[in-house]
């Protein structure tokens, strides 16, 4: 009896907390492959877990991804055990280098999209306990506006671009906010410039990409600032760990962390969050919106 009044106890404690604080959910992406988003994301996840944020890191790239090979791990069990009910929360949340928790999604994200309204509710007392112990989930999509991304990034409460000073790249960087916006979507964005040369390389890419986003688009970017092309950071990734861990005096380190500081204080998205459960209904809206249209034609 006395076990059963203090899980009561516990679980009222627990949506007590869901409703006066729910994590922040950030969206990470790219206009092409090859900009370092991915090790963006999890160096950038570790550096605002080292200034006190709780975070969570869910790989969202369906196609490549590479989240567990950046940090030498081969996770088990994906998202797709749990929504299949053949594995708990607890089982696919894997702990990666530091302690920072991390989600293998693969085709899982397919099928969360999919879930019915009963199958909804389950999932999210599945993670209630999981999310008010976070500030941030991330999760890192994969390159390109895919119909994926687009529900990542529509349905987060902000979106982080990563974009190098190349011509193609800071392209498609532009193409996929003028993409979201054609779609009438309003997206809180920030910007990081990855592998500049100079401090002058990275201030100039983010204002001309700044200031095109606002005079031919009228949307706003919050630039975040930049990070060295720097020889330590292939050399992680060969030794499957995180920069910031095996060199964390290099300039590439130096970056990602001033840019978790500049997050961490800078203005947070005007759309107040609805956790994981405003996440999903979001999400759910793009999917009933693209059945509509697809029946239309």
């Amino acid at each position: 009896m006395n076990d059963q009044a203090q899980s009561l106890r516990r679980q009222i404690g627990l949506r007590d907390q869901a409703a006066t604080r729910r994590a922040r959910l950030v969206t990470v992406t790219s206009g092409k492959g090859g900009v370092g988003k991915s090790n963006f994301t999890l160096n950038f996840a570790l550096s605002l877990q080292r200034r006190g944020s709780r975070v969570l890191v869910f790989d969202a790239d369906f196609g490549l991804a590479n989240l567990d090979l950046l940090m030498g791990m081969r996770p088990e069990y994906t998202l797709y055990h749990l929504l299949k009910k053949q594995k708990t929360m607890r089982d696919i949340v894997h702990t990666g280098p530091e302690g920072l928790p991390f989600v293998a999604g693969g085709s899982g994200f397919t099928e969360l999209v999919r879930l019915s309204e009963a199958d909804l509710d389950e999932f999210s007392a599945q993670i209630a306990e999981l999310a008010v112990q976070m500030d941030y989930i991330l999760f890192d999509t994969g390159a390109g506006l895919s119909r994926e991304t687009l529900k990542f990034i529509v349905s987060a409460d902000e979106t982080i671009v990563v974009t190098t000073p190349e011509p193609t790249s800071v392209t498609d960087a532009y193409a996929i906010m003028k993409m979201i916006k054609s779609h009438q979507y309003d997206v809180h964005y920030r910007l990081v410039i990855n592998r500049v040369t100079s401090e002058r390389e990275g201030k100039t890419t983010a204002d001309n990409i700044v200031l095109a986003a606002q005079r031919f688009l009228g949307v706003k970017v919050e630039p975040l600032g930049f990070v060295y092309d720097d020889p330590h950071v292939p050399k992680a990734v060969k030794k499957q760990v995180p920069f910031t861990i095996e060199y964390p005096h290099c300039a590439a380190a130096k970056g990602v962390g001033d840019i978790a500081e500049r997050f961490l204080s800078g203005t947070p998205s005007d759309r107040p969050s609805g956790g994981m459960r405003g996440f999903l209904q979001r999400m759910t809206r793009m999917l009933l919106k693209d059945s509509e249209n697809a029946n239309r034609r």
